[in-house]
């Protein structure tokens, strides 16, 4: 960021996310209980609202959630489209789940970010 000609401290902004959530739930699937964790990251919000996608991944984290916000950030602004950037995940294996199961488990998720106020419109 040197290279750049920003403000003061603005380097240090944009770099950072304003906010990255834990969210912890179970599913009823194939008769018990499984228990999942996802992430929710809100790289910025110059722009509102702030979009981005959810991915599927065993070895899913905070951390990457948070850089693939900062993707979204830069991605929109290189084009122009007035959002600030955003990104989900669960850490799961999608091939070990059914079309349905992967439907379920993903409703379940953006409802307990629903319920925060994490995600939907205003």
């Amino acid at each position: 960021m040197k290279f750049l000609d920003l403000p003061e401290g603005l380097a240090e902004r944009i770099i950072q996310c304003n906010s990255t959530y834990t969210v912890r739930f179970g599913v009823r699937l194939r008769g018990r209980m499984y228990s999942f964790i996802g992430w929710r990251s809100v790289h910025s919000e110059h722009c509102e609202p702030v979009k981005g996608g959810i991915r599927y991944a065993p070895d899913a984290d905070a951390e990457e959630v948070e850089a693939l916000a900062a993707l979204m950030t830069l991605k929109c602004a290189l084009v122009d489209v007035p959002f600030g950037g955003s990104k989900g995940a669960l850490k799961i294996d999608p091939r070990e789940w059914t079309p349905q199961e992967l439907e379920r488990i993903t409703r379940r998720f953006t409802q307990e970010l629903s319920k925060r106020g994490l995600i939907g419109p205003g």
